[in-house]
C-alpha cells in the first residue's frame, strides 16, 4: 500500500487533513494550530510532496523525519506533524480492520468520563449557578468553570489582588452550592494569574474541593509553575501549550503538575500523545488530554484514553454540546451519561461528512489583537 495524495479540508475554525492511498484508504486528521491554519496547511502541503509514494505504515518513522528534517519546529510544524500522525494511524487501523487503540495495547476502559469545557462568563449569581445545574441534568458529573477575571474592566474592579481572588472563590463557592458534592471542577485560569495570584487563589479555594486548577500561571516558566504546586493544595493540571515530548517531562519531573494535558492535535499525534502518557504513568500523572477542537481530535483522543492506564478525565469541548458539531461527522460519537463511549469502528472511529465545508464555513478563531488590563497592558491568554 502507498500514499497517493494529501488533500486539506477547512470547516468552521478546524482544519482536517486527509491522507489517500492506492488501496482505497483515506486517513483523517486534524491540525490543532488554530490560530495560524493557512501557515499550518502549507506545512502539510509541504510534507505531503515527502509522503506521496510512500508506505503509510511507517508512522513513527515519519513522525521523527518531520521533527528532525529541517532546523525548524515550533507550533505550525508540530500541528502538521500532528495531523498526518492521526491520518496515518487512521489509514492503519482500517488496513487492519481494528480500532486504534487495539494498536495502543488494546482497552484499559469500556468509556471515557468527560468534563463539560465550557467557558460561562457571567456576574449574575443565580445565572452562573443554573447553567451549572444544568450541566449535571444533561449527565455530566464535571464541568469547568472559567475563573480568569472579568472581560472587560474599564475602572479596574475585579482586577485588583483582593478583588480578583473574591470574585473567583466566589464563583466556586456558587457552582459548588448549585450542584453538590457528587461534581468535579476543572479551574480554567488560562494562564491569567500572576504567580501570588494562584497562590492566593489555589489556597483560598481549597474548602470547595476543586478536581484541578487549570494553568494557573503561564507555562513558560516550569519553576513558577512549580512552585505554584508546592504551595497549594488544588492539583495542577498543565501542558497543552506543549509542542514536545521533552517540555512535558520537564514539567513532570519537576512536580508542576499532577495531571498533564497533552493536545494530540499539537504535540506530534497519536505517537507522541502515547509516548507523553507512558512518561507521566512513570511520574505518577494521570493525563487529562487538552481537546478544545473538532470531533477527530475528540476522537484521536478517545483512542489514547482508552488504550492507556493513567486516564485522569476527558475534555469535551463547548462546542459539540447539543449535537452542534454532530452534522460535521457520518456517524457522530455518543455520548451517555457523564462518558464518551469508545467508537469500536476501525481507526479512529469517525469520518468526516462530504459536505462538513458547507454545513460549517471556514471562520479563523482568535485574532492577533491581546487582552488588555484596565490601564490598557497586555494581559496573557
Amino acid at each position: 500500500m502507498k500514499i497517493t495524495d494529501v488533500k486539506l479540508r477547512f470547516a468552521k475554525h478546524y482544519l482536517f487533513v486527509q491522507v489517500y492511498t492506492d488501496a482505497g484508504i483515506v486517513g483523517l486528521g486534524e491540525a490543532g494550530n488554530w490560530g495560524y491554519l493557512q501557515a499550518t496547511a502549507a506545512a502539510i502541503e509541504k510534507f505531503a510532496d515527502y509522503l506521496i509514494g510512500k508506505d503509510p505504515f511507517r508512522i513513527e518513522d515519519f513522525n521523527q523525519n518531520f521533527l528532525r528534517s529541517v532546523y525548524f519546529r515550533g507550533s505550525v510544524i508540530m500541528s502538521a506533524i500532528s495531523a498526518i500522525d492521526i491520518a496515518l494511524w487512521d489509514i492503519k487501523g482500517k488496513a487492519l480492520s481494528v480500532p486504534v487503540y487495539e494498536l495502543l495495547g488494546g482497552k484499559t476502559r469500556d468509556k471515557v468520563r468527560v468534563y463539560a469545557s465550557v467557558m460561562h462568563i457571567t456576574e449574575d449569581k443565580n445565572e452562573l449557578a443554573a447553567q451549572y445545574q444544568q450541566l449535571q441534568q444533561m449527565g455530566f458529573t464535571a464541568a469547568k468553570i472559567f475563573c480568569n477575571g472579568p472581560t472587560s474592566s474599564s475602572d479596574g474592579k475585579g482586577e485588583f489582588f483582593s478583588s480578583r481572588i473574591e470574585r473567583e472563590v466566589e464563583k466556586v463557592r456558587v457552582c459548588r452550592e448549585a450542584v453538590g458534592p457528587d461534581f468535579d471542577f476543572i479551574l480554567e485560569v488560562h494562564r491569567g494569574m500572576t504567580l501570588p495570584e494562584a497562590v492566593a487563589f489555589g489556597r483560598a479555594v481549597e474548602p470547595y474541593r476543586p478536581m484541578v486548577l487549570e494553568d494557573p500561571v503561564p507555562p513558560d516558566n516550569v519553576d513558577t509553575m512549580a512552585e505554584v504546586a508546592s504551595k497549594i493544595g488544588v492539583p495542577i493540571a498543565t501542558g497543552e501549550r506543549a509542542i514536545d515530548l521533552r517540555e512535558c517531562e520537564v514539567l513532570m519531573s519537576r512536580h508542576a503538575c499532577q495531571y498533564i494535558r497533552p493536545d494530540v492535535c499539537a504535540v506530534g499525534g497519536i505517537t507522541t500523545s502515547k509516548k507523553i502518557a507512558a512518561l507521566a504513568e512513570a511520574h505518577d500523572v494521570l493525563v487529562i488530554p487538552h481537546n478544545p477542537l473538532g470531533p477527530v481530535s475528540t476522537a484521536a483522543c478517545l483512542q489514547i484514553c482508552a488504550s492507556i492506564p493513567n486516564l485522569g478525565i476527558q475534555e469535551l469541548p463547548g462546542f459539540c454540546l447539543n449535537g452542534a458539531e454532530d452534522k460535521m461527522v457520518k456517524e457522530p460519537l455518543r455520548y451517555e451519561n457523564g462518558c464518551m463511549l469508545i467508537p469500536d469502528a476501525p481507526g479512529i472511529g469517525v469520518e468526516l461528512a462530504d459536505d462538513a465545508e458547507e454545513l460549517y464555513p471556514a471562520k479563523e478563531r482568535g485574532s492577533n489583537a491581546a487582552r488588555r488590563a484596565f490601564d490598557g497592558a497586555v494581559k496573557d491568554w
